[in-house]
């Protein structure tokens, strides 16, 4: 890294991402970006922020109190991500850090490899696949051996209507599915019928849905949204689908469903306590299991990345959204004190 100016501020890229996309960060900072992929102590992680003004990170970079407890520069965290519950966005907010996700960059992404894991794990993909590799396809399979669950015209649920959510919903045209969701609050009549989803009440959804996917963010209330009393009212036919976050599903429960033919099957993205995964569930063959790469795509990725460095650049005043970052989680910091464009000051 070039020796920053007296008065230039700092960044640093905790994980390897795209050269051309960061290079507008060389003109107003001095730029640290990590050359390998780094899992980061808490130590190492509050070392990395101590002496810089802003930060580039990702999900497995958990930043609270700690981490950020002996960084007086700091202005600015972006997030490579939409979920950012690796963020004590309290903890940042006292102490004046602007927090941005990337929601937005994402989402016809996920949308996509949701339905690649509900065809996956309705026509039971991933074990066939497995038994293949296995060689054991030398046996002739029999006219009524790997029969999985057709998708057209079955109800597909959704829980948490998002911009994700409504892209998942609107592929389900395709299929012939009608889609039943549960959020918060009912969305605008207009948005439902571009959609072709209808409200339903969580237990209606539980209830009726061949297929559930799980869309919302992990918080406090929505920790555990399925457990074993959730899982018990959904159809034994039913597939599960997450490709929200880890702790949202009980996966122990999840694995006990499986197991007892309490539900046909699930495709899972996330897990509690990733990357460790209950053993229960990789026993599970009716279990598709892939390592949170619902985002994984070239153009996702390269998206994520430019909306990072625009919050960056916008929140210290430069770029095409200069003074208004697109993607500010606690907008009230940007707006402390003076009113001024640029992070306030720290008292």
């Amino acid at each position: 890294m070039a020796r920053p100016l007296p008065d230039q501020p700092r960044v640093w890229i905790s994980r390897p991402t795209y050269g051309d996309l960061i290079e507008p960060l060389y003109a107003h900072f001095a730029v640290e970006a990590e050359s390998e992929e780094v899992a980061f102590s808490s130590a190492q992680l509050a070392a990395k922020l101590a002496p810089v003004d802003a930060a580039i990170i990702g999900m497995k970079e958990h930043v609270g109190a700690a981490e950020i407890a002996h960084a007086p520069r700091l202005r600015m965290l972006a997030n490579l991500s939409v979920g950012y519950d690796n963020l004590d966005l309290e903890a940042l907010t006292a102490a004046h850090i602007a927090a941005s996700n990337t929601a937005g960059a994402l989402d016809d992404s996920v949308a996509d490899y949701t339905w690649a894991l509900l065809l996956g794990a309705a026509r039971r993909v991933g074990a066939a696949e497995r038994w293949v590799r296995a060689g054991a396809w030398k046996k002739n399979a029999g006219f009524k051996a790997w029969l999985g669950a057709d998708l057209h015209g079955r109800v597909l649920g959704i829980l948490g209507m998002g911009r994700i959510g409504r892209a998942v919903a609107r592929r389900a045209v395709g299929f012939g599915m009608p889609v039943l969701y549960h959020n918060r609050s009912p969305l605008p009549t207009a948005v439902e019928q571009a959609c072709n989803a209808r409200y339903v009440t969580k237990a209606e959804l539980l209830r009726q849905a061949d297929f559930l996917v799980l869309l919302v963010p992990l918080t406090v209330a929505s920790r555990h949204a399925i457990g074993a009393a959730e899982l018990a009212q959904m159809k034994p036919g039913a597939v599960l689908v997450n490709v929200a976050r880890g702790g949202v599903v009980d996966d122990a429960a999840l694995a006990q469903a499986l197991t007892e033919g309490g539900i046909a099957a699930a495709a899972l993205d996330v897990f509690e306590g990733e990357p460790a995964i209950n053993p229960a569930l990789l026993a599970c063959e009716n279990a598709l299991l892939s390592p949170h790469i619902a985002s994984a795509s070239h153009d996702a990725r390269r998206a994520m990345t430019a909306l990072a460095v625009d919050n960056v650049m916008a929140c210290f005043g430069h770029g095409p959204h200069a003074g208004k970052p697109p993607n500010i989680l606690n907008p009230a910091v940007l707006s402390a004190d003076t009113g001024s464009s640029h992070p306030p000051s720290k008292p």
